[in-house]
């Protein structure tokens, strides 16, 4: 690939195009290239192409289409269609209007060249730094972020029919990748009746004993798969086709392999009470889609992925003064994870990915779900961020019968190393010590002391008949009390307000660009999908602001004409 600049807009485009829109607003794509110009410049994407071969489409212009088709969410052939017909697209890529465009396949490799060169996130750097440049974003000021599930693009399955579809999807790879050394290891025939549709294509036997009698033949059928595969007779290459290793990863999390007092090997199913299964954040979900988990929040679950969308809230009162219509909220960042992985999780990824890109806020609004008091020390000592959030609530069984003396109830002195209980007595030990990783201190007091307090049933019902309580470091100890009494305050909940907003923007994503739903397979695409969403809803909502229209800044925030017309 060559990168050259984008071509200039033909005179005939630019007369039609303006023709058909007439004297009312223009569309998106044309606004975008009268506001923005080359947005996606070639070489930007340069390290993604080889420099030798066939002449390819522009990656600049590729990226820009791309954008356009989650805007309008579009399918791969839609959007190579709205290329070739459309002349507000024709406007923007500054085509001819007698070009035929591309083979819509283009827009697959294009995406995978992007992922396989680590460059997901390129297009929305790209617009974050001209929007810097334009002063619409900057570090400081105020952002807020919040999460959403995102239900992978394949079928949901059970324990069951995951094991099934791992073999059949194991069998498929073999028979195309050496039929005929498949049809000299296994019976084809017999195996060919059993896995010719897919599982969960077809009713599950309703009876215990059945279903368990299916269990246990997936098992042994795919042990046997594996053991030709293994065997030093097989060629080696086999063992690294991608299904064969799904196949061997989900037969270890799901059966046990045991060898009797006769020597006859026994394959039963994993029991969680008895043999144990794997954590959610490693167990396979579909032999289709290996970075898919379940997840649950609330009282939702799902099976896919969890996306965290950033962006920025400024109130209208800090405005510039001669800004008729109020700049829109943009998005500052998009990350992307499996289901499994807490909110909390990421809290400090966001704030890296912001520092990177120089767009760190001074407030960050988040609810309960991404902050701990640890968070809230480093955020401020590492990046210079205000985390303002909710801290969960104590859940101490004193704290949560709301009669017994919880751990505020105890004054700490971190100078003398000790602790006063409410009856003004100390402890006797303190010993700083590290649990799941977190630095902490456990307090304890004497079994003398709190044996004959005449209020110990209000304050432990340990069987050691003595109170013992953990704290943070002085620092998050200290920030924790502060942050607690400080969200008791009104002046606090009306500022906190603020971050409800960032739920519309949700809202505008999923009617928009069908946020919710992957379009492909794999963690890598699936956020490489939620970067070009955030791009499609930031041009949005430029084109809104460039056309001069007022925004909607309550919790449903940025209901764009396009999402109403989607929408009704």
């Amino acid at each position: 690939m060559q990168p050259r600049p984008w071509p200039r807009i033909p005179e005939a485009t630019v007369r039609a195009a303006r023709a058909a829109a007439g004297t009312g607003e223009y569309p998106l794509a044309m606004r975008v290239r009268d506001e923005l110009g080359e947005l996606f410049s070639d070489a930007e994407f340069t390290e993604a192409f080889g420099t030798r071969g066939k002449p390819g489409w522009s990656p600049g212009r590729l990226a820009l289409v791309t954008v356009l088709q989650m805007a309008e969410n579009l399918t791969d052939r839609g959007a190579a269609h709205r290329v070739r017909f459309g002349m507000d697209w024709k406007y923007a890529l500054g085509m001819e209007l007698d070009d035929p465009g591309f083979d819509a396949s283009i827009l697959s490799e294009f995406r995978t060249r992007l992922v396989a060169h680590g460059l997901e996130e390129r297009a929305l750097d790209l617009l974050l730094k001209v929007l810097q440049d334009k002063g619409l974003v900057a570090a400081g000021g105020k952002q807020r972020t919040d999460s959403t599930h995102v239900v992978a693009a394949v079928r949901d399955l059970n324990r069951l029919e995951l094991a099934g579809e791992s073999v059949r999807a194991a069998l498929e790879a073999l028979a195309a990748a050496a039929p005929e050394w498949l049809a000299g290891a296994i019976d084809v025939p017999a195996w060919g009746k059993r896995y010719a549709a897919r599982v969960d294509s077809w009713r599950l036997p309703t009876s215990e004993a059945k279903r368990r009698d299916l269990a246990l033949a997936y098992g042994t059928d795919g042990y046997t798969l594996l053991g030709a595969v293994y065997s030093p007779d097989a060629p080696g290459w086999l063992r690294e086709l991608p299904a064969v290793e799904v196949l061997r990863v989900v037969l270890l999390q799901n059966y046990t392999r045991t060898v009797a007092r006769n020597g006859r090997e026994v394959i039963t199913r994993r029991e969680a009470d008895t043999d144990g299964l794997p954590p959610g954040r490693w167990r396979l979900s579909s032999p289709y889609d290996t970075d898919a988990r379940w997840g649950g929040k609330r009282d939702t679950f799902w099976n896919g992925y969890k996306v965290h969308v950033s962006e920025t809230c400024e109130r209208p009162s800090t405005q510039p003064a001669d800004a008729t219509v109020p700049r829109p909220n943009l998005i500052t960042n998009v990350a992307t994870t499996d289901a499994s992985v807490p909110d909390v999780a990421m809290t400090e990824p966001i704030h890296q990915a912001l520092d990177r890109r120089s767009l760190l806020p001074g407030e960050h609004y988040l609810d309960s779900g991404y902050p701990s008091a640890e968070l809230i020390v480093s955020s401020a000592t590492d990046f210079g961020v205000t985390l303002i959030t909710p801290l969960l609530a104590d859940h101490s069984p004193q704290a949560r019968a709301g009669t017994g003396f919880d751990r505020a109830a105890f004054t700490i002195d971190f100078d003398r190393e000790q602790a006063t209980c409410p009856q003004g007595q100390t402890s006797s030990t303190w010993n700083p010590a590290t649990q799941r990783g977190t630095d902490t201190i456990v307090i304890t007091f004497a079994t003398a002391t709190c044996g004959p307090c005449p209020v110990r049933e209000q304050c432990t019902t340990s069987r050691t008949r003595r109170r013992q309580i953990t704290v943070h470091p002085r620092a998050v100890h200290e920030a924790q009390r502060a942050a607690r009494a400080d969200q008791e305050t009104k002046d606090w909940q009306a500022k906190y307000a603020l971050r409800a907003g960032v739920e519309g923007t949700i809202r505008q994503g999923i009617a928009v660009t069908d946020l919710r739903h992957a379009r492909y397979r794999g963690l890598a695409k699936t956020h490489l999908e939620h970067v070009f969403s955030a791009v499609a809803l930031n041009l949005i909502r430029l084109d809104a602001w460039w056309n001069g229209h007022p925004l909607d800044r309550t919790r449903t925030s940025h209901l764009t004409r396009l999402e109403l017309a989607l929408a009704a």
